[in-house]
Parts: C-alpha cells; sequence; structure tokens
C-alpha cells in the first residue's frame, strides 16, 4: 500500500475536469474511520479554501473590501455546515 495512489477527479458544475494523484496511505491517514476518500478530499479542500479566505481577510496587508468580507462569510457559513462547528472551533484560531 505503500506506493499505492488514488486518483482524484474534481468537477465543478459545466467547467472541465480536473485530476491529481494522492498517496492511497495518506487519505488512510487522514480519515475518520471508514470514511471514503472522496469525502477525506473534500473535507481537505473545504478546510484549505477556508484557510485561504480567512487569511485574505484577516492576515493581508490593509483593510479587505466589501467583497472579500461577503466570500468569507459564505465560505465560513458553509463550512460550518459542512463540519458542524466553526472555522474557529475546529481550528483554534479565532478573531
Amino acid at each position: 500500500m505503500a506506493n499505492e495512489t488514488v486518483t482524484v477527479t474534481v468537477e465543478a458544475d459545466d467547467e472541465s475536469v480536473d485530476e491529481f494523484e494522492v498517496p492511497a496511505a495518506l487519505l488512510d491517514l487522514l480519515s475518520e474511520g471508514e470514511e471514503p476518500a472522496a469525502t477525506v478530499v473534500s473535507d481537505m479542500a473545504m478546510i484549505s479554501l477556508a484557510q485561504r479566505i480567512h487569511g485574505a481577510v484577516h492576515h493581508a496587508q490593509g483593510e479587505p473590501d466589501d467583497e472579500i468580507q461577503a466570500i468569507e462569510e459564505q465560505t465560513m457559513e458553509l463550512f460550518e455546515a459542512r463540519f458542524g462547528a466553526t472555522f474557529a472551533e475546529l481550528t483554534g484560531h479565532d478573531h
């Protein structure tokens, strides 16, 4: 299993499809119990996107504009809906 990989396919609405390889052992390590690989990768994508918009709002130079703040608010609402907890609760990082 050490060299096995899982092919992850990403498709968003009517956009093109993208694929990449992920070590199967990494997905096993990150999974909670018997979570399918797709769930693990989707969770990691949501966490990464939330971290990026959080950084753009709270850790960038200057004050973010209203549009960026609205994107962060919506992202954090979707994050909480997916995980049942806030970004601050899951990461221990609060402002």
